[in-house]
């Protein structure tokens, strides 16, 4: 592709000449590639100019033209762009030739849900005879076919090129997660959205914002950006769902489960097997009739919410493409849990609960979850940890509601990536009245935790194994290693010989 096209809307340059490929690692750079140079968080992309000369680059982006170009003897091409990060949304999006205008691409955001209801939206339209994609922290789905996720939201350039293949497999819609640090880190630039969800605010991620205000900025930035084309679906049970729809130019549509909303759902029944729910569409022009009930195996309040958010895209969505209301609820219906969200381990006469609550919002919402429906006499076990490196002031609140929460807490290793396990665990600990120290364990290893769990609890009790969720891995002193919660609970289970 021409330098010329990629650069359309950022700049333009005397001589076009031709471009193989885009890279802003100078580690993958080739001969006839452009290279971006980007300010990261630990890296700087400008020291790598030289190196990405060297190695073949025809072209350069950047925001400061190094001193040292005098030295290069042969014919390249610089572009001085105020940001370059934006500018690699921009052209990244021209290189694939703006492969999100060529889908209904659909952005949720938020610090809890996102996972769940990108994919139940998956799920939904491929079930709906839809080809779809899926840009997820679980994993990305392009028609079905499973391709590994390494980042809750790709950069640029690996988001366009999965968006470019999704056009080409025939894909019509693309759900995707929009993490808070794509926003600022202009991952999204340049990308067309047909539409964004808000699900929830709640303590994460300050290591990197720092406030409060400034991560539901970071959020809020994505509805301010969106087209007057597009909707913006936000959750008025949290009280950041009016907030993002200030000044957003797309259309304003609303979901709740306690107050009057677009989209609203009430809980009949819920137990362990799932709940009964009563939706209702309260906006008079989308509607063709008032209330509808609805059976799902999916658990709690929470999940009501995620529910509600799924509906009602799918109704924004899908019915004006002819589709009946009556045959996305059926599919709806059908829909299973998204794996490692409040996934169900049944042994004997113990049941174990995997889910990835890894903030102090998530982690009480589980365990309300758990104690609503718990028989009497059953007690609740916890297993929970808090990642290393990562924002320190959530771990005494994850601890304290473990603590408050549970019959018994038991305090592990999360990830602690390069911190020191028994300082994650004495963070956690800090601040816990004795009653609460009374009723909590400290065991390191994750595995020997789990395995307590199961020796500890007895029939008819509950065990959550909250954090990690999804993930099959462990990152211990900058080393990943193999772990997974959920093969971890069923193995023993099986040891403790109670039938799977």
């Amino acid at each position: 592709m021409k330098l010329s096209e990629i650069l359309k809307g950022i700049s333009i340059v005397e001589n076009d000449i031709e471009i193989n490929s885009i890279q802003f690692d100078s580690r993958l750079v080739e001969k006839g590639d452009l290279f971006v140079a980007i300010r990261g968080t630990t890296v700087d992309g400008h020291n790598f100019i030289e190196k990405a000369i060297e190695k073949g680059a025809v072209a350069v982006l950047c925001e400061e033209i190094p001193q040292k170009f005098s030295i290069f003897n042969f014919q390249f091409s610089i572009i001085k762009v105020e940001n370059s990060a934006a500018a690699l949304g921009y052209i990244a999006s021209n290189f694939y030739n703006n492969p999100s205008s060529k889908l209904c691409l659909v952005g949720v955001t938020g610090t809890n849900g996102k996972t769940t209801i990108a994919t139940l939206l998956y799920n939904l339209t491929m079930n709906l005879g839809i080809k779809a994609g899926l840009l997820s922290t679980v994993c990305n789905y392009i028609c079905g076919q499973k391709i590994e996720a390494t980042h809750t939201t790709p950069d640029s350039l690996e988001l366009n090129r999965l968006l470019a293949e999704m056009v080409k497999q025939g894909c019509e819609y693309c759900f995707m997660e929009v993490s808070s640090h794509a926003v600022l880190q202009h991952r999204i630039t340049g990308l067309a959205f047909a539409g964004g969800i808000f699900t929830n605010l709640t303590r994460d991620h300050l290591d990197y914002h720092g406030t409060m205000e400034n991560y539901r900025d970071a959020k809020k930035l994505f509805f301010d950006n969106l087209p007057k084309t597009a909707f913006a679906l936000t959750n008025l049970d949290d009280k950041n769902g009016k907030f993002m729809l200030q000044n957003c130019p797309a259309e304003h549509y609303t979901y709740s489960t306690r107050t009057l909303a677009d989209f609203k759902t009430k809980i009949v029944e819920s137990d362990f097997e799932g709940m009964e729910l009563q939706l209702r569409i309260t906006n008079y022009e989308l509607r063709e009739k008032d209330t509808f009930d609805f059976y799902t195996t999916f658990v709690g309040k929470f999940n009501a919410q995620n529910l509600t958010a799924v509906f009602g895209a799918a109704v924004l969505l899908f019915t004006h493409n002819h589709f009946q209301l009556d045959d996305i609820l059926i599919k709806l219906s059908a829909l299973k849990s998204v794996s490692g969200r409040f996934e169900t381990i049944r042994g004997k006469s113990v049941t174990a609960i995997v889910d990835y609550a890894h903030t102090p919002d998530a982690l009480k919402n589980v365990l309300d979850t758990i104690n609503d429906i718990k028989l009497g006499g059953a007690k609740l076990i916890c297993v929970v940890g808090c990642g290393g490196n990562r924002d320190k002031g959530k771990r005494p609140e994850m601890a304290k509601i473990a603590a408050n929460l549970s019959d018994t807490a038991i305090f592990t290793s999360d990830n602690p990536r390069n911190e020191n396990p028994q300082d994650i665990l004495n963070d956690m600990l800090a601040g816990l009245t004795t009653a609460q120290h009374n009723k909590t364990l400290t065991i390191s290893d994750r595995r020997e935790a789990i395995r307590t769990a199961c020796k500890l609890a007895r029939t008819s009790d509950i065990i959550l194994v909250a954090g990690k969720g999804h993930e099959n891995y462990q990152i211990i002193n900058g080393v990943k290693h193999h772990f997974d919660d959920k093969e971890e609970v069923r193995n023993q289970l099986i040891i403790d010989n109670f039938k799977l």
